[in-house]
């Protein structure tokens, strides 16, 4: 067995001492049928929340009106939630309520896909009852039971199933697409932040490219922040290899760049992203769009800096001239490298200095000497030292009342 269940034994060992059932399911399972990377290990048991609270000494309640009890274990959380079933859903997003069940099987009859509905004993022997593996084996994506009601109830559940097809590289069966293109209109009712979250991962997926294009197939494109007829834009960008991206942000940045929005900050507060990363991202179009007209600069690299200029020439890069993403980028990285000034912070210089120097009233006339300055040294016109930079200023015939 691997060792992330191995270290999550424990809690089962204890729940079954107790009298209580326990199994691994969900992911963690999927995951590790696969060969994957396992990432949290979830459990499922007989046991009420108060009884599992009872049993460990240090658990968190995240949630114990829907099940769940997080138990920590050698300093890792592991969410433990009691077999439910769950009652009607009013808003496709959240059940009215739960109700507290003893079967694993109808517990795991309410979960979205049959690859997430199977569960793994303290064994290791696999409990499939909905045709999971089967269903790996094929790399297909199929919802437990009728896709209409599993949508209905939960209505993030389509991009999901397009996220995996992303992040695994599997299909939907054609029911499941079907259904998607039926009901992909209850998007509206799921919170931004959610499918937010769906999309980062479908973008950094080993199969993004066709799950993109589901996304327009289905139209839930539709119901996306800021992505309303922009079906030409996102095929576009459905061209494009995004594994070749490092970031978040290069992902934020090509995405916005292809859909053209009016406004690159507006949008990108439709989607509720951080404002550090809408900033990054606004820079990196910026930049990208001024390098589209004309090449890289010295003085270009170091006004953009180190992050943002490799960053739009991979970018760039990918668009243009993807077989030799690697060779341009490492061109870029050694032009930096090479530049006699990398940021403002190295100046050898302040505006307390340039105002002394030049016994003069402080003003915003400092901050464009200071680009002087700099563009001097980037262009090795000037060496990067108080007295070269003194001397400079002092003969270099500024008219600074009229210019500055």
């Amino acid at each position: 067995m691997n060792t992330t269940f191995v270290e999550a034994k424990p809690i089962l060992e204890k729940l079954h001492q107790a009298g209580y059932e326990a199994y691994y399911v969900g992911g963690a399972v999927r995951d590790f049928l696969l060969n994957r990377q396992i990432g949290d290990i979830d459990i499922a048991t007989s046991a009420k929340p108060v009884e599992v609270q009872n049993l460990f000494k240090h658990t968190i309640d995240v949630g114990a009106e829907h099940g769940t009890i997080i138990v920590l274990h050698n300093g890792s959380p592991y969410e433990v939630t009691t077999f439910r079933a769950e009652g009607e859903y009013v808003d496709n997003r959240r059940p009215s309520h739960v109700i507290y069940i003893s079967s694993l099987k109808e517990d795991l009859r309410r979960r979205d896909f049959t690859i997430n509905a199977m569960a793994m004993d303290i064994n290791g022997k696999i409990l499939d009852y909905f045709n999971g593996k089967a269903h790996l084996s094929e790399k297909l994506i199929q919802t437990v039971g009728s896709p209409k009601e599993r949508f209905s109830e939960d209505a993030l559940r389509m991009l999901r199933a397009v996220r995996f097809v992303s992040q695994l590289h599997f299909t939907l069966c054609p029911k499941t697409r079907m259904a998607i293109s039926d009901h992909a209109h209850l998007l509206r009712e799921i919170s931004v932040e959610r499918k937010t979250a769906e999309i980062e991962k479908l973008l950094m997926g080993v199969n993004q490219k066709q799950a993109l294009k589901m996304i327009v197939e289905t139209n839930m494109y539709s119901y996306l922040p800021g992505l309303e007829r922009k079906h030409k834009e996102l095929m576009q960008l459905s061209t494009y290899d995004l594994r070749i991206l490092k970031t978040n942000i290069e992902h934020w940045t090509l995405f916005t760049y292809c859909i053209h929005p009016k406004s690159v900050e507006d949008f990108l507060r439709k989607w509720k992203l951080p404002g550090k990363l809408i900033k990054a991202v606004k820079k990196n179009i910026d930049y990208l769009r001024i390098i589209k007209e004309k090449p890289w600069s010295d003085f270009l690299l170091y006004e953009a800096g180190d992050v943002t200029a490799v960053s739009v020439e991979r970018i760039y890069s990918l668009m243009t001239d993807p077989m030799q993403i690697d060779c341009n980028v490492k061109k870029i990285v050694n032009r930096i490298q090479q530049l006699p000034l990398r940021s403002k912070s190295q100046l050898a210089v302040t505006g307390h200095d340039i105002i002394d120097y030049l016994k003069k009233q402080p003003g915003p006339w400092v901050s464009r000497v200071i680009l002087e300055i700099e563009k001097a040294i980037v262009a090795k016109k000037l060496e990067n030292n108080k007295s070269a930079i003194k001397e400079w200023l002092m003969t270099c015939n500024l008219d600074f009342d009229q210019n500055y």
